[in-house]
């Protein structure tokens, strides 16, 4: 089940998948869905690895303008569709193990 965290304002975030196992040299897509009252508002979006200690990509975002997708490593890459970002690791590795989430922040 999706995780949903408490909304702020005009801002909600939901994750999914809550947990997943990938085996060695496999891949992963992670999904942030972020819906904004305000579209105009812009969007400060972080994929951060072990309660927030190691941010994995960082990115500003117009909530409903698609984004190409972004590189953030050699195996992380980040995409935004309007209205979820997805981060998706490949080839992981026994240190990629972790807990993963999604954090945004409104830039007014």
């Amino acid at each position: 089940t999706p995780t949903l965290f408490p909304s702020v304002g005009a801002l909600q975030v939901s994750q999914d998948p809550g947990e997943v196992w990938v085996a060695a040299g496999g891949g992963v897509t992670l999904e942030c869905r972020v819906l904004v009252a305000e579209p105009w508002d812009l969007l400060r979006l972080e994929w951060v690895k072990d309660a927030g200690h190691r941010v994995l990509c960082a990115t500003r975002l117009r909530p409903t303008t698609p984004a190409p997708p972004s590189s953030c490593g050699p195996h992380l890459h980040l995409a935004w569709h309007p209205p979820r970002a997805t981060l998706s690791l490949r080839q992981a590795q026994g240190d990629d193990a972790g807990l993963y989430v999604c954090r945004v922040t409104l830039e007014i």
